[in-house]
């Protein structure tokens, strides 16, 4: 039978810290190990999804060790470690009881005790250390509604695979009320597990906590295989951790995404449902759409009427919805770049006294040269009376005009992002939670509810089809407005002071819209 590398690099606590006892305290732990508890120690609820055995739970041994033998005036509190099976919870207890004589902490044997949970039944059989603190550690099997109106550290180990985790959350999570804390780490076991669903909850701000990620390619960053080796004595090279590592992938085959890298397994299903989409659209909002010819830029037609053109669009489409929002608003901006296979969309918005994101504009551009796009945009970004953020899609073409865009209006106004999965993967639950929670208006428009039907959760993680609609005149479009949509949602996340603004003279100058330099340069 194969056997899993990672089981077979394992060893006995005692081994592993024999073979430590060299380094210092801080040296002991790697650094992902080190961050988790450094979270632990300020927040009130810690989440982290991690690969398989990397020795969180070891570092959280040693984190509960210290805990339950400081006095309650340094932090001291006792410690409720729960897992979903027997064998985990004595290993905890004796890791606890290596750590505690590594630091030299007086505390009794471990012992087996009864856990009464409230039934009329005989308790929960728990393994048990106790500190001359007076504070204890506990090892639990099972989901005890015990629980409530105890003070101390939660840590829920392997939560996803826990049978009722949503009802054992409840039960940990009173303890907060009494200056507990709670950590909950697991690996991933499907999307739609409620796991998966408190982190979305965290990163998507509809709950309080921080949450961690940390992936085989993490661990081996921070010195996981490094360790290995030195615990075994062995020589560590580049070659063999790459070999170790594709030993570990192939061993997991079909489940190492999620698995190994904190991927869920996800249906591929709608991350929108239209009815949603719909519910958050409004009728009567803007939209300002141009399609220039191929020809546009045929020597054949003079730069004053290209810029006459554009000029005209600006002040019939745009400058009229610019000016109709309210002064007394916070002005929000995002686009998504392209230049001829998809749209140019623009997506201004405002900041409401109920804290809802109104939508007041959408430009779509097809076709649009470099410098028109720029000069549209510059001129969006001065009418905006209490402009306070910008985020622009920086990936590809659209980094010069982020990058322009950020010289003109200033590094603390422009953000240039570079889309990746990291990206969606931290910014488009807060996206979806504006339409869950009804804080976001879009214009009632047939192609923008399109648009974003186009997002599909994809290995855990929101992002477009990689197929292509067509809307009303032909033009291609692949879920342009929804991107821009969500670039102008992170933008205005962050509320920037509400401060005036000059632009910076550029050395030859600018006109009053934003490209031609002459007479009219400011």
């Amino acid at each position: 039978m194969k056997l899993d590398p990672m089981a077979a690099a394992a060893a006995s606590q005692e081994d592993e810290l024999a073979a430590l006892k060299d380094l210092g305290p801080s040296e002991i732990l790697l650094r992902y190990q080190r961050l988790l508890l450094e979270t632990v120690s300020v927040e009130a609820l810690t989440v982290a999804e991690k690969s398989r055995r990397i020795g969180y739970t070891w570092g959280m041994a040693a984190h509960s060790v210290t805990v339950a033998a400081a006095q309650r005036a340094a932090g001291g509190m006792d410690v409720f470690y729960i897992a979903y099976e027997k064998e985990m919870t004595r290993e905890f207890i004796d890791t606890c009881a290596t750590w505690a004589k590594h630091f030299n902490m007086a505390a009794s044997d471990v012992e087996e005790t009864l856990w009464k949970d409230g039934k009329d039944d005989d308790g929960i059989l728990a393994f048990r250390i106790i500190f001359a603190s007076g504070f204890e550690i506990v090892a639990l099997s099972s989901s005890p509604r015990g629980l409530r109106g105890r003070q101390g550290l939660v840590i829920i180990d392997e939560a996803a695979f826990h049978d009722d985790l949503d009802e054992l959350l409840k039960a940990a999570l009173a303890l907060l009320m009494w200056g507990g804390r709670v950590v909950v780490i697991s690996t991933h076991n499907g999307a739609s597990n409620p796991f998966n669903r408190l982190l979305e909850d965290i990163r998507s701000k509809r709950r309080k906590g921080a949450a961690i990620r940390v992936t085989l390619d993490d661990a081996l960053a921070d010195g996981l295989f490094k360790r290995i080796c030195q615990r075994k004595g062995e020589a560590w090279t580049a070659e063999a951790e790459a070999k170790w590592r594709q030993d570990v992938v192939d061993y997991y085959g079909d489940a190492a995404d999620e698995e190994l890298f904190c991927v869920p397994r996800a249906s591929g299903g709608q991350w929108l449902p239209r009815p949603l989409i719909e519910a958050r659209m409004e009728a009567g909002i803007p939209i300002a759409r141009l399609r220039l010819e191929d020809d546009f830029l045929s020597p054949q037609k003079s730069d004053a009427w290209r810029a006459q053109q554009i000029q005209e669009f600006i002040d019939r489409e745009i400058a009229p919805a610019l000016q109709a929002i309210p002064p007394e608003l916070f002005n929000y901006f995002g686009q998504d770049f392209a230049r001829s296979s998809d749209l140019s969309v623009m997506w201004v918005m405002s900041l409401l006294g109920t804290l809802v994101r109104r939508t007041d504009l959408v430009i779509e551009l097809s076709n649009v040269p470099f410098a028109e796009q720029e000069r549209i945009c510059f001129f969006v970004l001065r009418a905006l009376r209490r402009f306070q953020k910008g985020a622009f899609d920086a990936t590809g073409n659209g980094a010069a005009l982020a990058e322009a865009a950020r010289r003109e209006f200033g590094e603390e106004r422009i953000e240039e992002i570079k889309l990746s999965q990291d990206w969606y993967r931290v910014n488009m639950p807060p996206y979806k939670a504006a339409f869950e929670e009804a804080a976001i208006i879009l214009p009632k428009d047939a192609a923008i509810l399109t648009d974003h039907e186009q997002f599909i959760l994809d290995k855990g993680i929101a992002q477009l089809r990689p197929v292509r609609t067509q809307s009303q005149g032909g033009v291609k479009r692949h879920g342009d407005s929804g991107i821009a949509g969500a670039l102008c949602h992170y933008a205005s996340r962050t509320i920037g002071d509400d401060i005036g603004y000059q632009a910076a003279r550029h050395p030859a100058g600018f006109t009053r819209t934003g490209l031609s330099r002459g007479p009219r340069a400011w």
